[in-house]
Order: C-alpha cells, then structure tokens, then sequence
C-alpha cells in the first residue's frame, strides 16, 4: 500500500514538472530572432533562476531523463497493486431468487450462473414433478461441468424449493393435484407458501426472475386452441410472473431488480407457436410496463423483460421446430450466429445490477438483432438483392 501510495504521488508532482519544462522550452523556442525576443527569454530565463540557455537545456534534458525514469519506474509499481480500471457488474451482497429451473441448459440455468459469477446468492424454485430429478442430478455431480463460472469455481445453489406457479395458495390447488403422486413428499409450493418460505429462511431478496411458462396446446394453431388451453398458457406463462411478484415484492429490498423472459411471437406471427402463446408473451410484456410503474412507486423495485432469441433447450424441443428456429435466425438477423444462454444470463445480470439502475418497464432484445426485421432476407425473391453476407 505504501509503494503504491507513493508511486501515485511520485506521478503527480513529476507530471507536472515536465509539462511546465515543455512549456517553458516552447515559449523560448518561439521568441529567438530578434532584441525583443532575446530579452523576454533573458527575463523568463531570470525568473526561472536560469543562468544561460546552454544550461537550461542541460537542465531540461536530464530532468526529462530522470522524470522519465522515475514516472517509467511508479507506473510499473503501480500497476503491479492496483486493479485493472473496469466497469464491473458486482452483485455482492445481493440474494436472487430464480422460478423456473428444472435443468441446467435453459435460459434460467444461465441466468443462475451470470448472477452467481457477478456475486450474488442463488436460490431456485423447481416445478414439482421435476424437483427430484434435478436434486438428484446435482446432488450426484452432473451438472458440475456446467456449473463451472468464469473464475474457474462451481455455482452454489443455497437453496432448492419446491413451486408450482400456476397456484398463488394451497386453497387454489385441486384436489387430484394435492393427491398426484408426482406431488407427494412436496409441501409449500404455491407461489404465497414459497414466498413466505424464503421469507422465514433468508429474510429478504434483491433480485428475482421469472423464468417459466407452459402451453399444453402450444403445436395447435390459435383457432384450434381450446379456451381451457387459452387460459392455461394465459395462467402458466403470464400471471404467474404477476403473482410471483405480487407475493416477493414485499420481502424485496428497495431497488431490487425483477426480470422475466418473453419471446417475439408476442409482437410478430411465429406459425407454429401457437395454443396462446404468443398471447400470454404479449400480456407478460404489457404486465412488465405496469407492474414497473406500480414496484417502482411501491418498493423502489424495476421490472423488465428479456425477448430472448431461440435456443436449444429441453423446453424449446417439445415444441418440435426449434432448430428450424434458429437456422431461420442464423439466415436473417444481421449478426449471423447462433445465440448462446449466456449472453441472455449476462443480460439479466446487467439488468438486475447498479449499472441498469435508470431502466425499468422495458423489453431488452437479445437476439442477435432478428427484432429488426421486417422481411426473411433468405427468401428466394430477394435472390438478386446485394444482400450484405458474412465474410467469415
């Protein structure tokens, strides 16, 4: 701390000096040729207790010298203790709480990681029929390899709750479901039970996600779809969030962050996407505008969605034509690359740090620009275009 401490001081007071000799020599430089510019360097020569020219660019010349040595030698110091000058994404201190992860290749699984690398405490909440699979599947290590964060050590998930978002309290549960033996051996998974549970065991959180959504008739098209379908992709994927956050809200810390996931059939015709879907996407993002104004003014909380891009995920499969998906986006956005989770999980934690503090109520696209699109540049009626292609 010393050495570095005086290296510092050793750079301020030497910069200085040189800029005052260049300063100096310019001045000089610029008034020789005549009587009246001889007798200014003459006085600025006095003032500066220099006795001849000669001798002052002596003096100039090995003061630079040795000032160049000593800044040289004090940077190098100083280099060695001081951290590199960065914008960092720090979540210290901070405690997140992510709905929706039942495996460890989903946007949620990478969400998890990003918030963990940046510091912050993770505690998850499983659907209930998965809830065992997936502890035991961490439990036994297999999640090791992509557990993995940048600094070379593995995520720590704190705590694993049992949740079923489609049901705010036990009095919404129906009886074949409280007797489904996929749900026994489970107890406080409603959304209000989960929320007073990590009340009880942690006190608070700072940050929380919303990472779920379910259409049991999503391979149907919408005037096929069933008003029970409707409803349930409507009750699974968009008020969920609302009561994910109408029951943490109260044990989030003012200027916490909350963060779902949408895609872009909400606001485009993605066919194939069906059964509700895209109208429960369209309401969770128009939900996100109101419940950042009514968080906002309540508990200083933010709220924001990410419009995620198509990715490989177990989820993405069921619905049967991801990877045309993304071979479609590849095609046509215009940064041509397949979208990795990460870069949503970066997003998030961007999203839920001091550095977004100012954002709130928006739709952040993480999609390698496909949102901009009005047309799919791969269509053969636009062969004779000069359509910019990749040089790689």
């Amino acid at each position: 701390m010393a050495a570095s401490a005086a290296s510092s001081f050793q750079i301020t007071i030497a910069r200085p000096s040189v800029l005052s000799t260049r300063r100096i020599s310019s001045f000089c430089s610029t008034k020789f040729g005549g009587e009246t510019q001889k007798l200014s360097c003459n006085r600025l020569a006095s003032s500066c207790h220099v006795s001849s020219i000669q001798h002052f660019w002596r003096s100039f010349t090995s003061t630079t010298q040795k000032l160049q040595k000593v800044v040289t030698k004090a940077k190098s110091e100083a280099d060695d203790s001081k951290p590199a000058s960065v914008l960092p994404i720090d979540l210290r201190g901070k405690r997140a709480f992510i709905a929706g992860i039942a495996d460890d290749n989903g946007y949620g699984w990478a969400i998890a990681k990003s918030l963990a690398a940046a510091g912050a405490e993770i505690l998850v909440g499983t659907w209930v029929p998965a809830l065992n699979i997936f502890e035991t599947s961490l439990r036994r290590g297999k999640f090791d390899e992509s557990r993995v964060l940048p600094d070379g050590s593995l995520m720590e998930i704190t705590k694993v709750y049992p949740l079923d978002a489609v049901f705010d309290s036990l009095e919404d549960v129906p009886e074949d479901i409280k007797t489904n033996k996929r749900y026994a051996g489970s107890s406080k998974w409603t959304v209000s039970e989960v929320a007073e549970s990590v009340k009880e065991d942690f006190g608070s959180i700072d940050i929380l996600v919303h990472s779920l959504a379910n259409g049991p008739e999503v391979t149907k098209p919408l005037l096929e779809t069933s008003r029970r379908g409707y409803l349930a992709a409507i009750s699974a994927s968009s008020y969920s969030y609302v009561s994910l956050l109408k029951h943490f809200l109260p044990i989030m810390n003012p200027g916490g962050s909350s963060i779902s996931l949408t895609y872009i059939a909400s606001e485009r015709i993605i066919p194939g996407y069906g059964g509700g879907m895209s109208s429960a996407k369209a309401a969770l993002e128009s939900d996100t505008r109101v419940l950042a104004f009514e968080a906002g003014r309540k508990q200083k909380v933010r709220v924001n969605t990410i419009s995620a891009g198509p990715l490989r995920s177990r989820a993405a499969k069921a619905i049967g034509f991801i990877d045309m998906m993304i071979d479609y986006s590849i095609a046509n956005a215009p940064l041509q690359r397949e979208l990795s989770a990460d870069e949503v999980g970066n997003t998030a934690a961007f999203l839920a740090s001091p550095l977004a503090s100012a954002i709130t109520g928006a739709v952040i696209y993480v999609d390698n620009g496909l949102n901009a699109m009005g047309v799919g540049v791969d269509s053969p009626i636009f062969k004779d275009l000069n359509i910019p292609k990749s040089t790689e």
